[in-house]
This record gives structure tokens, C-alpha cells and sequence, in this order.
């Protein structure tokens, strides 16, 4: 991998995305079984505590090829050929530093996008990804405290609970977090499989983001199976900034979504967004595929500004944040 343009701040020089994951069914928004999970809210400091480096892993061909240039631009002489560890991830992508008192919380989205704009190939993500895409899906997990996700996303995407890692298990605890992130589940109606995995054998129980109006049947339902509802919204839906307020007061300030597209796009127009980590794929699928955000456009558009961006086997993964 190549890091094209650097980071911004005093961490550690952007590092590679390779999988040591398999990137199966379902791959972005799976779950831990194939895109891993997590270290999470792991700050620069402590991101590299108890971290291992990429083979410990396992998978055949994990720790992916990096280019590291000490000054960043492409083709620089002082480029090396080396192969990066977990902890140089995830300092690479580690969350802001709060101020002292209460943490602010800060919202991620991880996405990808095939070159004509699409979203999704026949309904899901994971023909768009790639292995060193999947490296950082799970580093991005493994920094979180929570992973928020729609609940369509859900039923198509084949979410698994994230499992806890025993790679990520020094880091977690140092920075206070739970041994994996739990997944929050964004859903008016509460139509979900509460047979699945995801409510029957998480790490964490799985939370439910809801309105105040939500059928009842259904929330008792979800509180039967294990699921925490959290109200946050005033009728049937979710208020995005009200569901960030909520997820904060339960301890949660590293935040990450995974989409879907309508998801996200309500984030956008909510304005809580912080940042976004795209992930470029060099594909191309015409059809009529969503984009990585749906819903009504903005009255003007956002602007974000780019932190980082790396590239391996043409996927361009860029960092951008609200400035």
C-alpha cells in the first residue's frame, strides 16, 4: 500500500488496509466473523497496547505490503517495502482526543463506492471490497465503542455479533472499553430475527435504536431476546443527533456506522456526521445500485476535508473530516 497523501495529525504514518479476515458474505456490515472486530477507541497512545502485528492473525497472506514514504508523495526515494502492524493502524486511524470532562462524541462512517457511485453490487457490498479493505473495516471496528447500523442493512448483509479478539484485548481494556464493540441497530418497526446470532450470542448485548411510538409487541419482543431498546425519537423514527446523545450517555463516544445508504444519508442531513472513510473500489457496475448515502438532498452541500488517502492494487481508501 501507498499512502498518497499523509495524515494530518502527530500519529503514526497512515498504514495499509489488508485483510487478515476473509472477506465473505456480507463483508461490509457483517459482522466479526468475516471482517474482524476490534480494538476498540483506542487513542495513539494506547492503540498499540497489547496489539499484535499483522501475522498473528493467522491468515495466509495477512500482513499486507505497505509503501511507506517519509515524506508521503508518491514515488518518493525514501519509499521501503515493509509490512505494517495492527497497533500502526490503528494509531493511523485512532479518534480525535477528547477534551477533559465529558468526551464528545465523534461519528465515523465507513463505506465503499465502485467507481460509477455505486453502493452495493445485487444487494450487497462485499463484491465491491477487497482484502486490504477488509484489514481496515476491522481496524475501524476495533476502534469503536459501538457499530450502528440500519436495519436493513442488517437483513441484507447477514450481521453477526462483533466477537472479542484476543489481539485486541490489552488494547481494549486500556482504553476502558468492552471486549468488542457492540452493534446498534436503527429501526422504526423492530422487524428483526431475534433468532439470529446477533441477539443470541453477542459479546455485548445488542442495542436497538427506536422511536418512542415503536410497537410494543416488538419492543418486548427484542427485550426478551437479550436487546437493550434505547428510545430516540419522539414518534415511530430515530433522531439522528438524539440517537448520538443516547448512544454518549451509555458510555459509547467512538462511534462508527456502517450504513446502509439511507442511514447514512439521514446522518448527513442531521449535520452529525464527523467523518467519513471511503473506501474507492476500482470496479465498475452500471445497473441502478444506491450510492453510499440516499435520502433527500441537503440544501447545501457538505463539504469535508481530506485527511488521508492510501492506495493498494487500485482501492483508494480516503479519510475525510467535517472541517
Amino acid at each position: 500500500m501507498r499512502r498518497l497523501f499523509p495524515v494530518t495529525e502527530g500519529t503514526a504514518a497512515q498504514a495499509p488496509r489488508g485483510s487478515t479476515e476473509t472477506a465473505g458474505p456480507g463483508a461490509y456490515g457483517e459482522g466479526p466473523d468475516t471482517a474482524g472486530a476490534d480494538a476498540a477507541g483506542a487513542t495513539p497512545a494506547a492503540a498499540g497496547a497489547g496489539v499484535p502485528a499483522d501475522g498473528a492473525d493467522g491468515a495466509p497472506g495477512a500482513g499486507r505490503t505497505a509503501r511507506a514514504a517519509a515524506g508521503g508523495p508518491v514515488g518518493a526515494a525514501a519509499a521501503v517495502d515493509r509490512e505494517w502492524s495492527l497497533a500502526e493502524l490503528a494509531a493511523a486511524y485512532a479518534y480525535p482526543e477528547s477534551a477533559p470532562g465529558a468526551p464528545r462524541p465523534w461519528l465515523r462512517a465507513n463505506m465503499v463506492s465502485s467507481l460509477d457511485g455505486a453502493a452495493q453490487h445485487e444487494g450487497r457490498s462485499q463484491p465491491l471490497s477487497s482484502a486490504a479493505d477488509m484489514r481496515v473495516f476491522g481496524t475501524l471496528r476495533a476502534l469503536a465503542d459501538v457499530v450502528v447500523v440500519g436495519a436493513e442493512t442488517v437483513r441484507q448483509e447477514a450481521y453477526r455479533p462483533a466477537r472479542a479478539r484476543a489481539e485486541f484485548a490489552a488494547a481494549r481494556a486500556a482504553a476502558g472499553q468492552a471486549p468488542a464493540p457492540a452493534v446498534a441497530i436503527v429501526t422504526a418497526s423492530l422487524e428483526l430475527d431475534f433468532s439470529l446470532p446477533l441477539f443470541t450470542s453477542p459479546v455485548v448485548p445488542t442495542l436497538i435504536l427506536t422511536g418512542a411510538a415503536a410497537p410494543a409487541d416488538r419492543v418486548a419482543a427484542a427485550e426478551r431476546a437479550g436487546a437493550r431498546v434505547v428510545v430516540a425519537g419522539t414518534g415511530a423514527g430515530v433522531d439522528p443527533a438524539r440517537a448520538v446523545r443516547a448512544l454518549a450517555g451509555l458510555g459509547h463516544t467512538r462511534l462508527l456506522t456502517e450504513g446502509g445508504p439511507r442511514l447514512l444519508g439521514q446522518l448527513i442531513e442531521a449535520e452529525v456526521l464527523d467523518e467519513l472513510c471511503l473506501t474507492l473500489s476500482p470496479t465498475l457496475t452500471a445497473g441502478d445500485a444506491q450510492r453510499i448515502a440516499g435520502g433527500p438532498a441537503v440544501a447545501v452541500p457538505r463539504r469535508f476535508e481530506l485527511v488521508s488517502l492510501l492506495e493498494e492494487s487500485g482501492f483508494l481508501f480516503g479519510r475525510y473530516r467535517r472541517p
